[in-house]
């Protein structure tokens, strides 16, 4: 029987998948000890902190890591950083293969004036900030003005855009990070602008999330039905089945009658981002569109065009992603996920990208795998394992029962660390 050790940077879901996978390819004859390394003290990447906290069920597939890190094969290094705490070079050294399903955590650049103004922020940091990540606990954007500005055309800049229009209240019952919540409460804003640069077919929401705007009890959505009407002119008798059903749920949000809430959510397409403008802090926001140059006034403005990943470890970055063919890097090196092919798709389509490249993985093998490597022994860091994991998973869980939410999220490293002790 033949047992590779293979190394899995990122706890994230291309990570547990990438794990999942090499579990589902063992037999009797091929055997895979798995060490899944994150550089946070809790795994599960984006589910944790990038799904939008009032979308529970997608934070569900939780259940699914957790089963793939209980299967026996699998060892949880989180609080272990690659590049500080142990390099990349030992572990292709170690082991018979390494993963790298780190994702992509830089936001793009509108490559615009005025981006680097005081409260001008990247839905890469605004999206942690809000889930409570531990890198972005100091963000505290000012909502203080009346009037937000989202750019963008996918969920991400939706799920920003809805945070901010939401009455607060509706997220008490939701994981949002305590600092977020509070700061929501005391907000300003009443009006918010969801600005795509391309006309409604090009947009990258997903159905399901346009379908349930309407159903937001506190806020008024609005897109123009004369822009829809049009869209669906301009793409013909059989456009595309995804641009279709987006149409369909645009057209239904433009047809529906405003309410006299004082909360506003307003699509604009076609708004091409010229500048951002203010004397050291974001005041307003100019567009080229079809009738000319508008400027629309603004205290706060959010780029949500996509992410990248970040260099890092003598990896190269190709625009959206990591240089990679087809999930091959090189010698025993692989990458899964955004990492591998940019931010696109939903979660579960990290499943079945990490099962082609763990395929390719095990093709390339070497015939005699190396000896089992002691990464533990290697690293000076507190390690998070499993049993740890665990113990601080039921504290926020224990935590959050008493206050009606799925758990009172940690947000500090100090705290998760005290937690598992």
């Amino acid at each position: 029987m033949a047992k590779y050790t293979i190394a899995i940077v990122g706890a994230g879901p291309s990570g547990y998948f990438a794990a999942q996978a090499l579990q589902n390819l063992e037999t009797d004859d091929l055997k895979f000890s798995i060490d899944l390394i994150e550089r946070l003290p809790t795994p599960w990447g984006l589910v944790r902190s990038g799904v939008a906290p009032d979308h529970p069920k997608i934070k569900s597939v939780s259940k699914v890591f957790e089963k793939v890190a209980t299967a026996g094969n699998v060892r949880l290094f989180a609080n272990v950083e690659v590049g500080k705490d142990i390099s990349l070079t030992t572990l292709k050294e170690k082991y018979d293969a390494v993963v790298i399903a780190s994702g992509t955590s830089l936001g793009k650049k509108l490559g615009i004036p005025g981006e680097e103004l005081s409260n001008s922020l990247s839905a890469a940091e605004f999206v942690p900030w809000y889930n409570g990540h531990p890198d972005f606990t100091y963000l505290n954007p000012d909502l203080s003005s009346d009037t937000a500005i989202v750019i963008g055309a996918g969920n991400v800049a939706m799920d920003c855009a809805r945070l901010l229009a939401l009455e607060p209240s509706e997220l008490d019952p939701t994981d949002t990070a305590d600092h977020a919540i509070a700061a929501f409460k005391n907000s300003n804003i009443r009006k918010v602008y969801i600005c795509a640069r391309r006309g409604a077919e090009f947009a990258a929401f997903t159905s399901p999330e346009l379908r349930e705007l309407p159903d937001l009890e506190h806020t008024n959505v609005i897109i123009s039905k004369d822009e829809i009407n049009g869209t669906i002119a301009r793409v013909g008798a059989e456009p595309e089945k995804h641009v279709k059903s987006n149409l369909d749920a645009m057209l239904n949000i433009a047809s529906n009658e405003a309410h006299p809430h004082e909360r506003t959510m307003e699509f604009l397409f076609q708004h091409v981002p010229v500048s951002i403008n203010g004397n050291g802090k974001v005041e307003s926001v100019t567009f080229k569109t079809s009738a000319g140059e508008k400027t629309i006034n603004c205290g706060l403005v959010i780029s949500a065009i996509g992410y990248q990943p970040q260099e890092a470890n003598g990896l190269k970055v190709e625009g959206s992603k990591l240089s990679n063919t087809d999930g091959f890097i090189s010698e025993n090196l692989y990458v899964v996920g955004w990492a591998k092919r940019g931010p696109s798709g939903v979660i579960g389509t990290n499943k079945s990208d990490a099962a082609e490249v763990i395929k390719l993985l095990v093709e390339k093998l070497p015939t005699n795998p190396k000896p089992e490597f002691n990464l533990a022994a290697e690293l000076d860091a507190k390690i998070v394992t499993q049993p740890i994991w665990e113990k601080i998973n039921q504290v926020e869980i224990s935590a959050g029962e008493p206050l009606g939410k799925p758990r009172k999220k940690l947000v500090s490293v100090e705290a998760l660390l005290a937690a598992g002790e």
